[in-house]
């Protein structure tokens, strides 16, 4: 499309921050609804696969990231030890790096900065109230009375979406997988050059990833009841309890955590819109749509495909209608294969059964899937 579009995102995340930067470097008029005060991401740190570092090459934020972050290409696997059983070399996309560490929060003020820069406008404390799409666009009304008209509204709103809810009822709610997610931010081992797994049997996983020259994050995932909560007061001891069969970096890590806080609990949940994605002029992107477990380090990297995609769309579609139809042809079969194989090696590593056509897909592994996903989105 040749004329510029108005587009309201809903969210102010690692997605809707994308969308908003690659939208209003085409020369769109863009607004971000963000529930929260300020961009200041939640978490520890994130990994960017090379898919997700190929898309911040294209919206220009690609040597901030890494400056930010910290670039390795090695995944190595070890024993509880710590011993070296196998180093994997990761594939590049094209000319960029394989992968890169970088904290939450950084990754927000990179695409924060880059997303106001090139013009995007941020409302803070504020969420969509009312939706109304007459065909030629839609009428939003925001928690603060606001009222204006839009050519596009995107939910970039997390696996809770609340926009989700209004286009869908509650036909796709998040579905717990039985197992949670447990991090914390450390100093980084000497050790640790890129992301370390260190396994003990089907009992315990543990992830080394480093963010910055001085951070890295320890990451485990362990079954957990769905009411389960760590206590506030010892969660660092009820963490190192699961990863009692360590020794070596993972125990010398655990060693150093001995504030309860900064232990950072998530249930594992993943969501699937098996509707279209959109409902005319309002669309669902990211977590929203198609939320996977982190067991390929890919949510945040389908979310910002998602963003790119979308702005590449409209690009060279004649109406908004054709784009969206034409963004989700490219974008689903990817995002549902990314879903698929994630929640299946989540099931492996956990002992859980699998279907077969979850056996099927886990072939590929944790390597094959790197390298397919290392491929043009």
């Amino acid at each position: 499309m040749a004329a510029s579009l108005r587009v309201l995102i809903h969210g102010g995340g690692i997605g809707g921050l994308a969308l908003a930067t690659a939208l209003a470097r085409r020369g769109h008029t863009v607004e971000i609804a963000e529930i929260r005060d300020e961009l200041d991401a939640l978490g520890v740190g994130i990994i960017q696969p090379t898919n997700a570092l190929h898309v911040m090459r294209e919206l220009g934020v690609l040597d901030a990231c890494l400056d930010a972050g910290f670039e390795w290409e090695i995944l190595t696997i070890a024993d509880p030890a710590g011993n070296t059983l196998a180093r994997i070399p990761q594939p590049r996309m094209g000319d960029v790096p394989a992968a890169n560490g970088i904290p939450r929060p950084a990754l927000a003020k990179v695409l924060g900065d880059a997303a106001v820069a090139a013009g995007a406008k941020v409302r803070f404390g504020v969420t969509v109230t009312e939706l109304d799409d007459d065909g030629t666009g839609v009428t939003v009304t925001l928690s603060d009375g606001a009222t204006d008209r839009w050519d596009l509204v995107v939910g970039f709103d997390g696996i809770g979406s609340p926009l989700r809810t209004r286009l869908y009822g509650d036909r796709y709610v998040p579905e717990y997988t039985g197992f949670a997610n447990w991090r914390v931010t450390l100093p980084r081992h000497p050790y640790v050059q890129g992301v370390v797994m260190a396994t003990a049997g089907k009992e315990a996983k543990a992830l080394l990833t480093p963010i910055t020259d001085e951070l890295m994050y320890l990451g485990s995932v362990f079954a957990e009841a769905e009411d389960f909560r760590p206590d506030p007061e010892q969660a660092h001891e009820q963490l190192a309890q699961r990863l009692a069969a360590f020794s070596g970096p993972v125990a010398e890590a655990l060693s150093a955590v001995t504030d309860p806080t900064a232990v950072v609990y998530s249930r594992i949940s993943q969501v699937t819109v098996e509707e279209p994605w959109h409902v005319g002029r309002v669309a669902l992107a990211g977590d929203a749509a198609h939320a996977s477990t982190p067991h390929l380090a890919q949510g945040a990297a389908m979310a910002v495909e998602d963003a790119l995609v979308l702005a590449e769309s409209l690009d060279s579609a004649p109406t908004v209608p054709a784009a969206l139809e034409a963004w989700e042809l490219r974008r689903r079969p990817r995002a549902m294969w990314v879903q698929a194989l994630s929640r299946a090696v989540l099931k492996q590593e956990m002992g859980a059964p699998t279907t077969p056509d979850e056996d099927a897909l886990l072939k590929v592994g944790i390597p094959g899937a790197a390298h397919a996903l290392a491929k043009p989105y």
